[in-house]
């Protein structure tokens, strides 16, 4: 059988129990996927396991932690025209692959596609499905599903040349609600970034919550807004934060980290064009910030 022309990138650090799960499911798929581990400089058993027990499995053992940004070592790493994501504790469903191949496949112009996420062994589904589903910029008439700018990373898939034309992920976000930067830069771009719900993901994040979580998220969507927002938005956000940060300890760590981060954000900073920026703001009012 042909592998699949959708290869697969997982990004890891330091997880490699869940690791070999999340690689038993994909291995197993009938679409027979190209997996490539980029591992952000674990320092447990991951790459010898990998060794071990995934020969097949091709592994970039990075220097350091890049972060989110060390997907994109694996997407070029790859020759698959179309790139699928999956986090340490996340994978495809049976025949999801193909589904995405084909929509890419029909639909020239489609940068992006987020999936149905289902949770845990009760395959719930995630919140963000109906959020996507419900988004207000609707159909396009090239393109399937309905058109977002979000997606959750692990659960999507990008058309390679589209992800490396928009920068992929950002450095200057890390890790931690990095996708709607990308989806505003895919869309910047020309691409489209919709979502299809029946290319399923399947996610099985640890229940104990991420310390810093929370901190990191109002981090990286502020830095977003000063990244791509006109200023006066930008500066709004900064001052809803600031006053949030003299009771929240985690907003006094995401105005403090932001600030740290200020200058590159400023060098880096590229306003969307005005169609992206409308359909940003649509979003905004729908939704309170959730894309």
């Amino acid at each position: 059988m042909n592998r699949s022309s959708v290869g697969v990138v997982v990004a890891t650090r330091n997880r490699s129990a869940r690791l070999a799960v999340t690689l038993r499911h994909l291995l197993a798929l009938p679409e027979r996927p190209e997996v490539v581990v980029a591992d952000n400089d674990s320092t447990d058993d991951t790459r010898a396991r990998l060794a071990r027990e995934f020969p097949q499995v091709r592994v970039l053992a990075l220097p350091s932690n890049r972060g989110a940004p060390a997907r994109t070592h694996g997407v070029r790493a790859l020759d698959t025209p179309y790139v699928a994501f999956s986090d340490d504790d996340s994978w495809w469903a049976p025949g999801a692959l193909a589904r995405a191949a084909g929509l890419f496949d029909a639909h020239p112009r489609l940068g992006l596609l987020a999936a149905r996420t289902l949770v845990g062994p009760g395959q719930e589904p995630d919140a963000l499905n109906k959020v996507l589903a419900d988004s207000p910029l609707g159909p396009a008439t090239d393109l399937p599903g309905t058109q977002v700018l979000g997606f959750l990373a692990c659960a999507s898939v990008a058309r390679r040349s589209a992800y490396l034309d928009a920068g992929g992920f950002h450095p200057l976000l890390f890790f931690g609600a990095e996708e709607t930067l990308l989806a505003y830069d895919l869309a910047a771009r020309g691409w489209g970034v919709t979502h299809c719900p029946d290319v399923v993901a399947h996610h099985h994040p640890d229940p104990a919550p991420r310390t810093g979580r929370p901190a990191v998220v109002r981090r990286n969507a502020l830095l977003t807004a000063w990244l791509r927002r006109p200023l006066s938005q930008a500066l709004a956000r900064t001052r809803d934060l600031t006053a949030e940060a003299r009771r929240d300890p985690h907003a006094r760590r995401a105005l403090r980290e932001t600030l740290a981060r200020l200058p590159g954000a400023l060098r880096a900073r590229r306003p969307l064009p005005p169609h992206v920026e409308r359909a940003a703001r649509l979003l905004d009012a729908d939704t309170g910030d959730i894309p």
